[in-house]
């Protein structure tokens, strides 16, 4: 049940929802909590004893959750957990099974595996007979093409199904699947796929966003002449039928012109449990991005538990969430497929032609779950848009907001504008682990701006500099004992998988033995978690750390604003610099009005410590195209790095926004200094 909606502010910490015991009892959560009962024994007192047992026993945890969801090997494993060591846990050694092999499990006749949709278009059906007939053609045309267990196989693609297909056909034969998404520039996705020396590339030769047809046929000829070691293009058309955008492609329907592959003659390549599945770029922010490897069985055990516990998912509920295939999000969403759910794929704007389109999907493919960036919501509440008053959303019964820290406004907002009875399962993660580290527990109520608890088998506190944890403090997020979908390794420089010192040096060198995320990170006393930015961003003022998310929470839910970013720098004899960058609505110039109403709100909601030195506007604050603020690339900007190695253009939504802060910095030959407009 809910409580009364909430239009107004709600003070963080505010109940908002409660589950009704109907939705407790149906809950997977709840099932099973049961079947630890009657199959192991044992019963817990809530969802903190579960999570508790979850961490400090993670053999009995990990095991049973490999019974429960009766994940299948084709040899047995010898331990849960051969060495537990940070970095270099060993798991379920001895096991061989396959990722996409457990994806195709679902496989039946007369109901679709997944919906989706581009600007315009209604949304279309692929049926799991259609999805599971092209991952077998189009593995067994890979293996005839060469491809081996081991090879890499990358995709410059939108968001439609044939990008499921390419990438559930390569991981069924052991090869190693990586995408990125056709907005990125040819350079930024050479910094990429050119780690991996793929042998097989797919590509589109163009994408439609906004309205606007982009051609990509100069990319992609790019693409092939810049990756050392491929020996094969696959071309999928984006619009009519056009010939092979490289010379000597294969077109994707003569690729899959082939007689049909018989479930029961297909074999799977069976692999360890740590063989690498796919590979995951870092945002590209400080120099080349990190190709972080996943493998296959730490990805299967993740996402089930994630998507059955914390997202609640089952079969044949809708997830919808706006991703492309360049964010894990994408690899996410996909992976409800291993729960039996629908994805709904998007591929377009999702502000075209108006901000509400993704609602409008969400009515027309009767999502149950939706996933929307703090953002997309607050581009909602400017424009003043009800989507429970335009949509008929009776099939949605959970909201995931995600991709940044969330407000207490951000999670009153669907209960005021959506409707009363949403669960509300915030989460934060990351495309290092492919997983939610905090997030929604169904069984749980709601409060503003709290994430609901850490997810089970995650072993996340705060600690504070000594290392000790810290409750109610603000504190380094860490993670102290191993999980399944921890990296594998980082993709060496030299494309040959040799990556696991530069590893260890990212989690590892300031808490040894334990993961340093690099977030700050807040614990209360029932559970409630808190992720408020990057800890590499630190705004330190006076010996106290403030997390940017609350600077961004009062400056951001202003009208005139559509972006800030704020940094602190540090001074040579100790000293320090809190510039504030804003970007606002066209035609609206920062004056002495607003910069006192910034000021004087900051104050009043937390701190004088939170008011910056100086305030200045600027054409676009520097996000990745996920919204990601870019607040360390930033810092390293403002103190003389020049733009090319401070950050990756092409892995920036803006890059007017990296010029402005340049412009700005060469203008200044001491901090602090007056403000200015860029």
């Amino acid at each position: 049940m809910a409580v009364e909606a909430t239009r107004g502010f709600p003070a963080e910490g505010e109940l908002l929802w409660t589950p009704d015991r109907q939705r407790v009892a149906e809950a997977n959560l709840t099932r099973f909590a049961d079947w630890l009962a009657r199959e192991r024994g044992l019963r817990f007192g809530g969802y903190e004893d579960l999570w508790h047992w979850s961490v400090t026993d993670l053999e009995a945890f990990w095991g049973a959750l490999w019974d429960y969801f009766d994940v299948r090997s084709v040899t047995p494993y010898s331990a849960v957990l051969g060495s537990r060591d940070m970095p270099g846990a060993q798991w379920f050694p001895g096991a061989r099974l396959n990722y996409a092999e457990h994806v195709l499990r679902h496989e039946r006749t007369g109901a679709d595996a997944l919906l989706y949709c581009s600007e315009g278009a209604a949304p279309a059906g692929m049926a799991w007979e259609d999805l599971a007939g092209q991952v077998r053609v189009l593995a067994t045309r890979l293996r005839a093409l060469g491809v081996r267990p081991g090879d890499r196989v990358c995709g410059y693609l939108p968001n439609v199904p044939q990008a499921a297909v390419a990438m559930l056909a390569t991981t069924a034969i052991g090869a190693v699947w990586a995408s990125a998404s056709p907005d990125f520039g040819s350079r930024g996705v050479i910094d990429r796929f050119g780690q991996l020396r793929p042998k097989v590339l797919f590509c589109v030769d163009g994408y439609r966003y906004g309205g606007k047809y982009f051609d990509r046929r100069e990319e992609a000829r790019s693409l092939a002449e810049a990756l050392p070691g491929l020996e094969h293009v696959i071309h999928l058309p984006a619009q009519g039928e056009t010939g092979p955008a490289v010379d000597g492609g294969l077109r994707w329907e003569d690729v899959l012109d082939r007689a049909p592959v018989p479930a029961e003659d297909f074999v799977f390549e069976h692999v360890p449990f740590d063989h690498p599945l796919w590979v995951l770029f870092s945002s590209g922010t400080t120099g080349l991005p990190k190709a972080i490897v996943h493998g296959h069985g730490g990805i299967l055990l993740e996402q089930l538990k994630l998507q059955t516990f914390h997202m609640d998912l089952r079969g044949g509920d809708r997830p919808l969430f706006f991703t492309t295939t360049g964010w894990m999000m994408w690899n996410f969403l996909i992976s409800s497929l291993l729960v039996g759910a629908c994805p709904v794929l998007y591929d377009g704007n999702p502000a075209h032609p108006g901000p509400d389109v993704l609602w409008r999907i969400a009515q027309d493919t009767r999502a149950t779950f939706f996933g929307a960036s703090p953002a997309y919501v607050d581009l909602m509440a400017k424009a003043g848009i009800v989507p429970g008053e335009r949509y008929d959303l009776s099939a949605l019964r959970t909201v995931m907001p995600a991709g940044s820290p969330v407000s207490p406004q951000c999670t009153a907002w669907f209960y005021g504008n959506v409707k009363p009875d949403l669960w509300i399962a915030t989460g934060s993660g990351g495309t290092d682990c492919c997983t939610g580290f905090v997030g929604g527990v169904p069984t749980l109520p709601v409060y503003a701006g709290e994430m609901q608890a850490r997810s089970l088998g995650v072993a996340a506190y705060a600690y504070d500099e000594n290392g000790r944890r810290v409750v109610d403090e603000v504190g380094e997020l860490v993670i102290t004992e191993p999980l399944p979908s921890m990296p594998v390794t980082f993709w060496g420089p030299d494309g040959d998988g040799d990556g696991d010192e530069r590893y260890r040096r990212t989690y590892f060198e300031d808490f040894p033995g334990v993961w340093r995320h690099g977030d700050f990170f807040k614990v209360n006393a029932r559970g409630g978690c808190f992720v408020l930015g990057r800890s590499d961003a630190t705004l330190n003022r006076q010996g106290v750390r403030i997390g940017t998310a609350e600077i961004y929470r009062v400056v951001e839910a202003l009208d005139q604003v559509t972006g800030a970013l704020v940094v602190s720098l540090d001074l040579p004899d100790e000293n320090f610099f809190m510039p504030l960058f804003v970007a606002l609505d066209e035609g609206v110039t920062l004056d002495a009005g607003l910069e006192r109403t910034i000021r004087d709100r900051l104050r009043r909601e937390y701190s004088p410590r939170h008011v910056p030195d100086r305030i200045i506007q600027v054409p676009a604050v520097p996000t990745t195209p996920t919204g990601k603020k870019l607040e360390v690339p930033a810092r390293r900007i403002l103190l003389g790095t020049p733009v090319e190695q401070a950050a990756d253009r092409s892995a920036v939504a803006d890059p007017r926004a990296l010029d402005a802060l340049a412009r700005y910095a060469r203008t200044q030959r001491d901090y602090p200094l007056a403000t200015a407009a860029v």
